[in-house]
């Protein structure tokens, strides 16, 4: 396996398991319209597909979490805005304490000496927190860390 696939792999299954987060942070304020929401993921990096999200936005209502409206559009068909039920409102609120729980546990064990490559990750998080840069334009170096494990192998 590429070290390409490796991080392909390892983003893809992280990604997978926020989504719905996302969805929810998305549609905390207003409700939007498909395309907007797509374009919020793609600005925050994080690149979804339609069909992936069509999906997740189906079972997010059938579970109660979200509810649509219909509205005439002047450029074609109606449109479907998608919005948070009440429920929708606290699921997010338990969600957004589970994630600052986890990202606050996550952070107190990254620590430069514990990570290979941690110059890289170091780097990675000073620029995202200073606002320099988001993480879809920060590429970590992991060829680096991959020759320190096969150096400590041999």
């Amino acid at each position: 396996m590429t070290r390409e696939d490796k991080t392909s792999n390892i983003q893809s299954q992280m990604r997978k398991g926020m989504l719905e987060y996302c969805i929810l942070l998305v549609l905390k304020d207003k409700r939007k319209y498909t395309s907007d929401i797509i374009d919020k993921m793609r600005q925050s990096g994080l690149a979804v597909v339609e069909g992936t999200l069509y999906t997740l936005l189906n079972r997010l209502r059938k579970e109660g979490k979200l509810n649509y409206e219909w509205e005439e559009s002047p450029k074609g068909p109606p449109r479907k805005y998608y919005m948070l039920t009440p429920l929708g409102s606290e699921v997010l609120k338990y969600m957004s304490e589970a994630w600052d729980e986890i990202a606050h546990t996550v952070n107190s064990l990254r620590t430069k000496e514990d990570i290979p490559g941690s110059e890289e990750t170091t780097l990675f998080s000073e620029e995202i927190k200073s606002g320099k840069t988001n993480e879809s334009e920060v590429e970590i170096n992991l060829e680096k860390e991959e020759d320190k494990e096969n150096e400590n192998n041999i």
